[in-house]
């Protein structure tokens, strides 16, 4: 994943959303996580993947799962990284945080030295 991609994913997400029936509130809510995982994907993992997935949720709901993933150096400790305004580089420690809040679900595994690999999903209302 490089710096243009980044915007490439915005793209995706949204037609993905769009495509799930999301509300243009929620399209907002899981572009905006994608771009925040997008960028310390390329920024902290020194890139990776991304994949989303149509996913059905509580009562049947169709929705969208977008699974990040980096072989970059990892997160020691994933209790801090998800601390709302901390921060390992120069950024305002908002994207991990934000991005499970703007989230229905939200998962991160990481392994220092391995990479990590988050998953968020959004279904509609």
């Amino acid at each position: 994943m490089s710096g243009d991609d980044v915007v490439r994913v915005r793209q995706l997400v949204r037609a993905a959303a769009a495509a799930a029936g999301l509300s243009l509130v929620d399209q907002t809510k899981i572009v905006t996580a994608a771009s925040e995982l997008a960028r310390n994907t390329y920024a902290y993992g020194g890139g990776g993947t991304m994949r989303i997935e149509r996913a059905t949720g509580e009562r049947a709901r169709p929705g969208i799962r977008i699974v990040f993933h980096d072989e970059g150096p990892g997160i020691a400790d994933v209790e801090q990284a998800l601390t709302e305004g901390w921060t390992s580089g120069t950024g305002l420690g908002l994207g991990l945080s934000g991005a499970r809040r703007l989230s229905d679900e939200f998962s991160l595994t990481s392994e220092p030295g391995k990479g990590t690999t988050v998953t968020v999903a959004k279904w509609p209302r």
